[in-house]
């Protein structure tokens, strides 16, 4: 990497007696900034959705629509995986905060210039270009966990991380609730939260650094005597890799990790096939106001939150770094909740919203575990990419079939064929993770001696 992007060269080592204080420090300042980085990313990713229901009385179908939408999955995925590795010889700092900018101000003109909503064509090249740019966010917070965290501790603090989506991603509703009730124009629903958006970009190039090594320190692996044991440990992997060792050595030739990122398109299928379409069902079926509807769709997303976090203590500490067992109980219990969600009679408005908490307590529990799961599959100079293919498949296959597939569905057939395709989705990722059962086991239970 050149300019702005180049990774910072390691610094000469501190002193030991400022090794931990430092250390310490910069963990605990890395993690905010990426962590308060990425839920600024969610600000502008999906608020989209709230809009929807606006554009629909204005003419446009929600096939029309979904294909819209579809623009910020499919740049999304194909981001995360090619920007994954392009992240991965970046300076974290400068990658992440760029992506949020460009991404805030697509999102600034889309509510302020009233051509950019004319159009299901304009709006699915402006959703693209935004999705692109979102691709920006996971990989660099990837890289940074991996090099300021170990591998035994990495469950834990990606589960703590990985709340950021629900933080951002709850704030939609409540933003685009006050956006409405100031402006009192739906437009304002995009561009209130670009402008927050903004305001993040700064914070993250305040906060995130790099590597330990770029200030001074060593690597996490040396610093917590805690080495990878899914694969074996070398002092070669604290050197930047070519673009070929990343995805020939490290990415493409890693059959478990090719398990779990189909599993992912299913999984984000029902994530997907949930949320966004949420505004929409809940106003058209249930009979929900703008309010309650942005409402309930922040619920989903803070339910996360708890969920998350679960999953992560469950996967370390009950199945000693094990993902799948915590994924598929999560998925099997998604499923129940999602018949419920569906079949639940109108007028009993209680219940879908407990459906859609529960919902979202479960979902993030799997979407968290198999980027964990990547992150470990995977070297740390790799782990971008590694986290990027899991999220090609996750938003290409999965989030495009829940914006394309299901806005077409519903419109052919009604919300009962919708619906049927998010159960059957939740039924192939449990058997699909299932695959990763057994060697999962055996990976977790290698241990990798340094010396």
């Amino acid at each position: 990497m050149i300019g702005l992007f180049k990774p910072p060269k390691p610094r000469e080592r501190l002193p030991d007696e400022r090794i931990e204080s430092t250390f310490s420090s910069l963990r605990l300042r890395v993690f905010l900034g990426i962590f308060v980085g990425y839920a600024g990313y969610y600000l502008v990713r999906k608020n989209f959705t709230l809009a929807m229901p606006y554009l629909i009385e204005e003419g446009f179908s929600k096939t029309e629509l979904g294909f819209a939408l579809s623009g910020v999955a499919i740049a999304y995925g194909l981001s995360k995986f090619l920007m994954g590795s392009v992240s991965d010889r970046s300076s974290a700092r400068a990658f992440m905060t760029t992506g949020l900018l460009v991404s805030a101000v697509i999102m600034i003109l889309m509510g302020t210039v009233p051509l950019a909503t004319s159009s299901v064509g304009i709006m699915f090249v402006l959703l693209m270009a935004n999705g692109w740019f979102q691709g920006m966010g996971w990989p660099p917070s990837g890289r940074t966990m991996v090099h300021w965290f170990s591998a035994s501790e990495r469950g834990t603090k990606m589960a703590i991380w990985n709340v950021a989506h629900n933080v951002g991603g709850g704030l939609v509703g409540p933003i685009a609730i006050l956006a409405i009730a100031i402006f009192v124009d739906w437009h304002a629903v995009l561009y209130l939260h670009g402008l927050f958006a903004l305001v993040v970009t700064v914070f993250i190039w305040i906060m995130v650094r790099d590597t330990p090594q770029s200030e001074g320190l060593p690597s996490i692996e040396e610093y917590k005597n805690d080495y990878p044991r899914a694969f074996k440990y070398e002092k070669s992997h604290e050197q930047e890799f070519t673009t070929r060792e990343i995805f020939f050595q490290s990415v493409l030739n890693n059959k478990l990790l090719w398990a779990i990122a189909v599993a992912n398109a299913f999984v984000y299928l029902v994530r997907y096939g949930v949320l966004d379409w949420a505004p929409t069902y809940l106003s058209e079926v249930k009979n929900f106001s703008f309010q309650d509807s942005g409402w309930a769709y922040a619920l989903y997303e803070w339910a996360g939150i708890p969920g998350t976090l679960l999953a992560g203590w469950m996967s370390d500490k009950i199945f000693a770094g094990r993902r799948a067992p915590v994924s598929i109980i999560y998925l099997i219990l998604t499923l129940i909740c999602v018949v419920i969600y569906w079949l639940n009679p109108v007028g009993n408005p209680g219940i879908d919203v407990a459906m859609l908490i529960s919902i979202g307590f479960l979902i993030y529990g799997p979407v968290m575990l198999i980027g964990v799961h990547a992150l470990d599959l995977a070297p740390k100079k790799a782990a971008g990419t590694a986290a990027g293919f899991t999220g090609l498949f996750g938003y290409v296959g999965g989030a495009v079939s829940a914006n394309i597939a299901i806005g077409a569905l519903v419109d052919a057939y009604g919300w009962d064929a919708g619906f049927t395709l998010i159960a059957a989705a939740c039924v192939m990722a449990i058997l699909l993770i299932g695959l990763t059962w057994n060697a999962e086991k055996r990976s977790v239970e290698n241990e990798y001696d340094p010396n």
